[in-house]
């Protein structure tokens, strides 16, 4: 019994670069999980590049956290005052803490964007999910709970208006915490569900 062959000269397209198959491709650019993916890598980025600024600049930053511990630039009301840290020594410690939380933050989310990164190829976005969360509420408790729950707040941040960082810190917990719903999409969630 012979196969039938298509005849020589024809132009049959093979399975991988038939037209659906490359629109296909293109529309699966606008899977939740491709947004995801970006998102997580983009805010991976940011806090690598935040915690590499602070350890390489580490002079810089470390005046902001003097200033705003210190209270020296707030109204300096003496019913706030006594809340003050004006110890070199516990505002270069909570300094450093803030670098190694960011440096953490970072390695977990670089560690999520390369599960994403593979979970598209297989389809399995469970680990991404999971490494994504950690990371991105790293970024939540740093920024939201750290810098505007107690610095603006506790430490009177908001009354300077030299040493203020209440705007930079609600952007980042904003692209964080919609990061965190991206990734946590029930279409995400469903094609998680489908393979297994």
């Amino acid at each position: 019994m012979t196969q039938a062959h298509p005849p020589t000269g024809t132009d049959t397209p093979s399975p991988a670069t038939a037209p659906g198959t490359r629109q296909n491709r293109l529309l699966r650019l606008g899977a939740p999980a491709v947004a995801a993916t970006a998102l997580t890598a983009t805010v991976a980025l940011y806090m690598t590049l935040v915690a590499f600024g602070n350890i390489t600049d580490f002079g810089t930053n470390q005046q902001f956290v003097q200033h705003v511990l210190s209270m020296d630039t707030t109204f300096k009301d003496p019913d706030l005052m006594w809340r003050a840290v004006e110890s070199p020594a516990l505002q270069n410690a909570a300094y450093v803490a803030i670098i190694i939380w960011e440096t953490l933050a970072a390695a977990v989310l670089l560690t999520a964007t390369w599960f994403w990164i593979a979970g598209l190829r297989n389809g399995a976005y469970e680990r991404a999910r999971a490494a994504g969360t950690v990371g991105l509420v790293m970024v939540l408790l740093l920024f939201g709970m750290g810098f505007i729950a107690i610095g603006g707040e506790w430490f009177a941040m908001w009354q300077s208006s030299d040493w203020n960082g209440l705007d930079a810190a609600a952007r980042n917990v904003a692209l964080a915490a919609f990061t965190l719903l991206v990734v946590h999409l029930p279409a995400v969630r469903r094609a998680d569900a489908d393979r297994t």
